[in-house]
């Protein structure tokens, strides 16, 4: 089987990393496209891929295409490939917002089409990618591309409708922990703790947070009231989050971002 990706940004190149890592596919199955010749010869001198500035020449080597393009650019992409691609192959998809039927119309034609929707801790092997797919497409195929998808963390099989959600609560989630992080090293800071320390334990702390829920099953509330004496400072912190709107923040914030992948 070969696979082939039409952009190689961070999430092409993240489950690049996962592929070859874990022995999934060769190097020499894969191809890769950019429209910078730079960039092209920087990821083959990483990953030993076969590279092209051809869209279509990935689209007609390639078993499975995946389209890693901002999108944006999807159209123009699909447009440029399309007599290029037969319902033999299967197409995966990892932007926000274009429908299965969106994705379908534009190709003009029946083909096997999976969405996903992974995120940035695929960088470092932690993603999660949601995953659905068309009626043309098997369960053995899909089972084939998650195990592929699971190559840079793990994977969900999802109803299209949650999809939005799934930019929500995952794909753009890390930039809200990220600010989490941020805020939590800038109180250390004030307090007197040097900046690259209060980065490690802020990190740390929300590292070993969500290997906690993960891990023991435990409602996160359970968790909170673990950490929670009676009188100490911990529920102090807590009472001043509640205080201030923490959880209608996050709340509203993800309520934003499902509207405006809805609207994409």
């Amino acid at each position: 089987m070969k696979i082939g990706f039409i952009g190689c940004g961070n999430m092409a190149t993240a489950m690049l990393g996962g592929i070859l890592k874990n022995e999934l596919i060769p190097a020499d199955e894969i191809i890769g496209s950019t429209s910078r010749q730079e960039s092209l010869d920087a990821i083959k001198a990483k990953f030993g891929i076969c590279t092209t500035l051809d869209n279509k020449e990935v689209a007609k080597q390639s078993d499975v295409i995946v389209l890693a393009v901002k999108p944006q650019y999807y159209e123009a992409v699909i447009k440029e490939i399309r007599d290029a691609v037969n319902v033999d192959k299967i197409v995966v998809s990892i932007a926000p917002g274009k429908t299965l039927e969106w994705l379908g119309d534009v190709f003009e034609k029946p083909l096997k089409i999976i969405r996903c929707m992974p995120n940035t801790p695929a960088l470092v092997g932690e993603g999660i990618t949601g995953v659905c797919a068309n009626e043309l497409v098997s369960s053995e195929e899909l089972e084939m591309v998650c195990r592929i998808l699971g190559a840079c963390g793990s994977t969900e099989v999802i109803s299209e409708h949650l999809m939005d959600v799934v930019v929500s609560v995952s794909g753009s989630a890390p930039a809200y922990v990220f600010m989490f992080i941020e805020a939590m090293a800038d109180g250390a800071v004030a307090d007197g703790m040097p900046r690259a320390q209060a980065y490690k334990f802020a990190a740390q702390a929300v590292l070993g947070s969500a290997k906690m829920v993960l891990e023991t099953g435990k409602h996160p509330g359970e968790l909170k009231d673990m950490v929670c004496s009676p009188g100490g400072t911990t529920i102090e912190a807590v009472r001043v989050l509640e205080e201030k709107g923490m959880r209608s923040a996050v709340i509203e914030a993800m309520k934003a971002c499902v509207k405006k992948s809805r609207g994409m």
